[in-house]
Order: structure tokens, then C-alpha cells, then sequence
């Protein structure tokens, strides 16, 4: 993309023409840091695993050293599923779909896409599949 914006003082705006080439990019830069950020920390992961990777004479220390790692390859783990959703929107960007929702086909508001830039359904949408998924599960 030819157009530079600087995220420091570009703001998607609800008065410019919805997904136009500037709020295109600046959700696409935004989803590049989040996933770089993903990555760093996953590597800062790596990174502490192996050092970690002493064995503690103490069954407690080792109890507890083992639960930290299963909680941070949890989270890791979760986030590397964040980073398949991260790309997903990055596609969308691609193909002409991002900011809009897939279950009604209406723009997914800016607020919500910057709070949540992988968004694929608008806040009612969202909503109606959370109550239907709830009176599923509480049957």
C-alpha cells in the first residue's frame, strides 16, 4: 500500500467512507503489531522455558515450577489459535470483507473494531449468537 499513515494521529472516524483505504490500513498495522507482540512473547516463552529447565530438588518448587509452565503454555497456546484469527482478518483485509459482519453483511462498528480488531460479527449479531449458545448449553 502506496498510503503511510501515521498511527499516532490517525483515527478511523464514523464521518469518512466505512473501510476506505486509510482505516484498511490502519486495522491492518494494528493487527501486524498485535501479532508481532504475540510472537515476541512466545519466544520470551522459549527463551524462559529452557532456562527454566532445572531440575528442583524440592518436590514443592518442582510442583509449583511445573504448574507455572503448564499455565504460560496454556496461554501460549491460546494465543497462537489469537494469531490464526489475527491472520484470518488480515485476509479479509485482502479480499475486500474486513469490517463487516459475517452473519448480516452491515459494517461492524469502528469502536468495536478497535477494541477487538478480529471481529467478524456486529455487537447484535454477537449478542444473538451468545443468548442462542446459552439456551443450547443450558439444556
Amino acid at each position: 500500500m502506496s498510503e503511510n499513515i501515521d498511527l499516532a494521529d490517525y483515527v478511523p472516524s464514523e464521518t469518512e467512507e466505512f473501510m476506505n483505504s486509510r482505516q484498511r490500513a490502519y486495522f491492518r498495522s494494528k493487527l501486524v503489531a498485535w501479532k508481532n507482540e504475540i510472537l515476541r512473547e512466545a519466544r520470551e516463552t522459549l527463551d524462559h522455558l529452557a532456562e527454566e529447565s532445572a531440575n528442583h530438588p524440592d518436590l514443592a518448587d518442582r510442583a509449583s515450577s511445573e504448574t507455572d509452565r503448564a499455565i504460560e503454555l496454556r496461554a501460549r497456546d491460546r494465543q497462537r489459535k489469537l494469531i490464526s484469527k489475527i491472520d484470518a482478518a488480515m485476509q479479509r483485509i485482502e479480499d475486500g470483507t474486513y469490517g463487516y459482519c459475517e452473519e448480516t453483511g452491515e459494517p461492524i462498528s469502528l469502536k468495536r473494531l478497535a477494541a477487538r480488531p478480529i471481529a467478524t460479527l456486529s455487537i447484535e449479531a454477537q449478542e444473538r449468537h451468545e443468548r442462542r449458545e446459552k439456551v443450547y448449553r443450558d439444556e
